[in-house]
């Protein structure tokens, strides 16, 4: 076989599209999807154009009362959060604070969410970029989402019956978890996640140099959320896919210069996807063949150089997404500075890893499709949807097709292109990343939108965008603006999510509430007591809407308060809170909660706290006080 560094020097001429960046402006645009889409040689009226948009736009309405046909599952970007939203409606039902601090529901502030962030290490800043759904079989099974944090190296967990993250990891020996996926098969076992950055092994200051630098793929237990292993590879790692078969994952390298400036980053033609052979990661750590670094006892498997556990295919250039097709077939890769995808056969990685084909015969097709491809989705009916970052444009391809291109046939692989404001990222096609793709809807993400909405200031919305896939065209049919850079997104049907509407009282989510009550003798559904413990005082009390079980207590000047609030009301919506005055504590106490917060008595005087979530027609009349002594 070639050496990997032989094969990252030339880039091949890519075939001739023939499509340049605006050809789908105007008339040009309405005869350009007439010949694309094979509607005939005779062009669209802009009548019948528009009489096609309107119709798309009848579709995404949801009316007063009627529900949603998919949850959308989007990354909060830089507030650290995840948001739920209705599809096609694209209203916004919920928002899960994740890594950020929320005042609404306590989120950082109650004792239980400062557990799951890790108590005093807590960071209160986040950056969400790939949320995904856990898997059984290749479908979604509605019971976790999993989310990044590039910002801090960390990765956590969402219960979707209760909308709440139940788990928090950090990841040792990296910096900047990026790209995240999941195993698909036979169920969620893993998750997969990138550290995009290279840093010395240990890191501890003993060594700065590049030269030294490198990075790691992480598995994580789903379950547990510990890290299982890590793979230590040449350049640096981007977005990544697994397969459909729980054999391999790929991973794209922007960087397999390991450089620091900007033009060294870009100094070779071709960089790789690099592929990860999950079978021969378990064996080498069965077998011993691993080490640790520095104070992590997580297994390390070398996949450095001509290994056995993973394989560089060489692809254009600063490749970015890395997206598997929904039947199963295919890796595609996106240049990002080439014009090109690159089509990666995952039937002949066998063969790659057994040394019986070389690297680049794994490529069946590298499509020209226009300037920036970043991401790729699909409809599961053969097309392909990338997002082409500097044209402002989506195209919808075909991988048949293409791949024929790539055979030398005489074929236009390119279906259409839809012009999207402006610079898409992500995009998303409902049930894409299952093998249930439905091809009904795609969500783009645009990371600016100047002249869309009403302009607030220096600091623009970004703008997700709405489009029917379901047809011969794609129909843009809905702009919705959105805050700091929500990055990806994911769609799952609406019976695929299972919602509890009442917590169920021996739930793992307030266990401590309840462990620390038994320790006091108290019982939470019953009782409302005040336990001294020196300086640290813990108030118990119910709530039923609208009053608490207890109007009143006293503590003494800088004592260590923990309140534990148990909600008692068995109808779904009565939510109360409990907010403490001047005191910067604030809580969500949903039915059958109990939730906790600890804080230090202020200055002597009378301080209100109040149910801050609306429950009852006497909301406002629901408060106490607590009466604060000279220590």
């Amino acid at each position: 076989m070639k050496k990997r560094d032989e094969l990252t020097k030339d880039t091949p001429e890519a075939p001739e599209s023939g499509f340049s960046r605006r050809r789908f402006m105007g008339a040009a645009a309405l005869a350009g999807v007439a010949g694309a889409t094979g509607l005939g040689a005779t062009m669209m009226t802009r009548e019948s154009f528009a009489a096609a948009a309107k119709e798309a736009r009848n579709n995404a309405h949801v009316a007063p009362g009627e529900l949603d046909e998919y949850y959308g599952f989007w990354s909060g970007g830089h507030q650290g959060e995840v948001r739920v939203l209705g599809v096609p409606s694209m209203r916004e039902l919920m928002r899960i604070p994740v890594f950020n601090v929320d005042s609404a529901t306590g989120w950082g502030i109650t004792n239980e969410s400062k557990e799951i962030l890790g108590g005093d290490q807590q960071y209160l800043n986040g950056d969400c970029h790939h949320p995904h759904i856990s898997m059984e079989d290749g479908r979604y099974d509605g019971k976790y989402l999993f989310i990044n944090d590039k910002a801090n190296t960390r990765v956590a967990r969402i219960r979707l019956d209760i909308m709440k993250t139940d788990k928090v990891t950090f990841i040792p020996n990296v910096q900047a978890i990026h790209g995240l996926r999941l195993q698909k098969v036979p169920r969620t076992n893993y998750v997969f996640c990138n550290a995009e950055f290279v840093i010395p092994q240990p890191n501890d200051g003993s060594d700065y140099s590049l030269e030294n630098s490198y990075t790691m793929f992480t598995a994580l237990n789903a379950e547990t959320m510990d890290v299982a292993w890590q793979v230590i590879v040449d350049g640096n790692l981007d977005n990544t896919d697994a397969d459909y078969t729980g054999k391999y994952v790929a991973s794209t390298c922007y960087n397999s210069e390991k450089a620091l400036d900007l033009a060294g980053t870009m100094r070779n033609d071709r960089d790789w996807v690099v592929v990860f052979n999950v079978e021969r990661i378990e064996a080498a750590i069965k077998a011993g063949n691993f080490k640790t670094i520095g104070d992590s006892k997580v297994p390390v498997v070398d996949g450095r150089g001509e290994s056995e556990v993973t394989r560089y295919i060489p692809v254009p250039k600063n490749p970015h997404g890395l997206n598997t097709s929904p039947d199963g077939k295919y890796f595609i890769a996106n240049g990002k500075l080439s014009p090109t995808c690159s089509v990666i056969e995952i039937a002949k990685l066998d063969d790659l890893f057994d040394n019986k084909i070389e690297l680049r015969d794994t490529i069946i097709a590298e499509p020209e499709l226009g300037l920036g491809p970043l991401h790729t989705t699909y409809d599961g009916r053969g097309n392909a949807y990338t997002t082409l970052f500097i044209d402002s444009q989506v195209v919808k391809w075909n991988i048949a097709d293409a791949i024929k291109h790539y055979n030398g046939e005489d074929v236009n692989y390119i279906r259409q292109k839809l012009d999207v404001h402006y610079q898409p990222g992500h995009n998303h096609a409902s049930l894409t990343e299952s093998r249930d793709a439905d091809g009904k809807w795609l969500v783009v993400l645009s990371k600016f939108s100047k002249d869309r909405f009403l302009p607030v200031g220096p600091l623009h919305p970004e703008n997700d965008q709405l489009i029917d896939i379901s047809g011969e065209e794609m129909k843009l049919v809905h702009d919705g603006p959105a805050f700091a850079e929500p990055h990806d997104c994911i769609l799952v049907r609406r019976d695929q999510i299972k919602t509890k509407k009442i917590y169920d009282r021996g739930d793992a989510f307030f266990a401590s509430c309840r462990e620390q009550a038994q320790k006091d003798g108290v019982t939470l559904e019953a009782d409302n007591k005040v336990i001294r413990d020196g300086n640290k005082v813990r108030v118990y009390m119910t709530s039923v809407a609208p009053i608490y079980g207890m109007l009143e207590f006293k503590v003494k000047e800088g004592d260590e308060v923990s309140v534990y609030v148990t909600n008692l009301d068995t109808i779904e919506d009565v939510t109360h809170g409990f907010c403490m005055v001047n005191h910067g504590v604030s809580m969500e106490v949903s039915p059958q909660q109990t939730a906790s917060v600890t804080f230090t008595a202020g200055k002597p005087g009378v301080y209100w706290y109040y149910c801050n979530w609306f429950c009852h027609a006497l909301h406002m009349e629901m408060g106490g006080r607590m009466l604060v002594e000279k220590a």
